[in-house]
Order: C-alpha cells, then structure tokens, then sequence
C-alpha cells in the first residue's frame, strides 16, 4: 500500500518519527502541500494522511487509487465526506489524543492572566524590582485568586471536562453547558444555559463545536452580557467568535481579558483584528502540540490504518 502524508510538517516537525506508520505500506511525506499539488502528489496513493490539506469532491475524483483517508485530527470538515462515501472510501479520525493537553493550556492562560509571573519577572528584570520603595509590587489589575471564582465552560465533551476537573481542583466553582447534557464525570458542576454562563463566569471556556449554530456565538450581544471583569478563552474553532466583536469589547474594555489560540483564517491574516486588541493573549494553535499529544495522535493513526488493512476500519466518521 502506497502511503502519502500531504502535510506532516505540524505532526513530526523532527521529534515525532514516522516508524510506526512507516512499518505500515510505501511511506511518502510531504511537509506541505498547496491546493495546486495535491492531485500530482497524491494521484498514485492507495491512503492518504492529512491534518489541514482539503480533500474536496473535485479532488478526489481525480485520485483513482484512494481507498482509505485518515485526519491526523479530531476535525474533519475538511474532507468531503459524502463524495468519500460514494466511492466506498472511509474516512477516520484520531477522536481523543490531545485531553490533557489542551485542558493543561486552557489552565495556563487562565493562570496567567490571574498571576502573569513572566510579566512581572521581565519587570523585575528590567529594574522595577530593585527601585522598588517597597518589598514588593505588582501591576496586574486583575491579580486575584481563582478559588471560590465561576468557571463556564461552554461545550462539555471530553475536554470541556477534564478542564472542569481542573477547575475543581483550584476550588471554582463550574456551570457547564451542553446540547446533550450528558456528561460522565463526578465533577460538582452544574448545567447553565449559554446565557446564564455569560452573565455569572468569572472565566469561560469555549470547547464546542463549529456547526451553524456555534458560528460566530460569541457576539457583541453575547459579550454585552459579560462581566467587565471577566475573562475569556477559545482554545476551540476561531469561528465560534465574531473576532471583530471581540477587539472592540477589549478595547473599549467591555471584558478584562481574553485567549484565542485559534482564529477564523490560521495562519492568521494581518488584517484580522485580535493582532490590535488590548489585554489579548494569542497563541498560533498550539493547544494541542505537546510532544505527548503528538506521539499519541502518530500511535492513534497507525491504529487507523492497521485496523483498515484488516478490513475493520476503525474512527470511522
């Protein structure tokens, strides 16, 4: 079997080894791959690997040999399932691999815009510190504790959980919103309506979906309804937030702060707003990057395709 990785570059930028996968067919990778290249790079290939190179109706028609697509993600959308599905190709993605995380970066952010430590140290080490009159200083307006603060977490899957988990940990108290409203956790949470999460979270956390509904969720409505003090963050799909609404609520200072490690268009435009927002943290997708992560979604997709040439495909979305 003829393997072709269209942009392997984020997966295994050179601490992340293909063996596995390599043990698996005739292993090619391409670290990136334009729209323009993706039919001759791929025309000969029986599997194909991809993260964020699209594989549209039009695309696939033209690639006779494919038999298996696996999205070395969670998300999908990239794919045109359908056309996939008339040819009798299966599609599977790798579901649960970055948990922790992104749980683990959701938290940093928070505590940072708490605390911000690396703030104060270039302060310290910039000369406040020693012409300081006093022992001590700090200039974070929002220096406080997260104990006995409200954590919305908006979007309750597997993530939106493990963040709870922290959550409960520093002793915050958690409202969760879901449109299923099942959850398995023992986290003293309690569900809340989108609403009720904007109006009462010291923080939120944004883990749902991208469908129509979610699009642009975070609205200049919706931040009408936050605290000034309140603090948010989208670790998520850039598109659940209506960027502009959100520069200008941080401008103005409708909201104390905010963290996108995605956006609409990544890489990010140098005309999209956040780059100008005030008392914005904005991170380049890396959530999910940890060395763990990337590791467990390599192992995960060779699981994919081990389980394909079984002729029990695996993930299957």
């Amino acid at each position: 079997m003829k393997i072709t990785v269209l942009d392997g570059q984020t997966l295994n930028p050179g601490d992340n080894p293909w063996t596995q996968i390599e043990a698996l067919g005739e292993l090619t990778v391409y670290d990136r791959t334009t729209a323009d290249n993706i039919v001759a790079r791929a025309k000969e290939a029986d599997i194909i690997l991809t993260n964020k190179v699209p594989l549209s109706a039009g695309t696939l028609s033209q690639l006779p040999n494919l038999k298996f697509v696996s999205v070395l993600a969670t998300g999908y959308n990239i794919i045109d399932t359908a056309a996939c599905a008339a040819r009798g190709i299966p599609v599977s993605n790798v579901p649960v691999y970055s948990t922790d995380a992104v749980a683990e970066f959701v938290f940093s952010l928070i505590l940072d815009f708490a605390k911000r430590p690396a703030f104060h140290s270039e302060l310290a080490k910039e000369g406040a510190w020693e012409s300081c009159p006093d022992f001590c200083f700090w200039e974070n307006p929002h220096f406080r504790e997260l104990a006995g603060k409200t954590l919305g977490i908006i979007g309750f899957g597997r993530i939106g959980q493990r963040v709870g988990e922290l959550a409960a940990a520093f002793k915050m108290n958690i409202l969760a919103h879901s449109r299923s409203r099942s959850a398995e956790t023992a986290l003293p949470f309690r569900w809340a309506t989108i609403d009720e999460i904007l109006e009462k979270s010291d923080f939120i956390s944004l883990h749902c979906p991208l469908t129509p509904e979610t699009h642009g969720m975070i609205s200049t409505t919706a931040l009408d309804k936050m605290k000034p003090t309140a603090f948010l963050v989208n670790t998520a799909r850039g598109p659940l937030i209506d960027e502009q609404a959100l520069a200008d609520a941080l401008n103005c200072g409708l909201i104390a702060g905010a963290a996108c490690d995605v956006v609409s268009a990544e890489p990010i435009h140098p005309t999209n707003p956040l780059l100008r927002a005030k008392n914005l943290t904005l991170t380049p997708h890396i959530a999910w990057a940890a060395i763990e992560a990337r590791r467990r979604l390599m192992a995960i997709t060779a699981d994919n395709i081990a389980a394909f040439l079984a002729g029990k495909p695996v993930h299957t979305v």
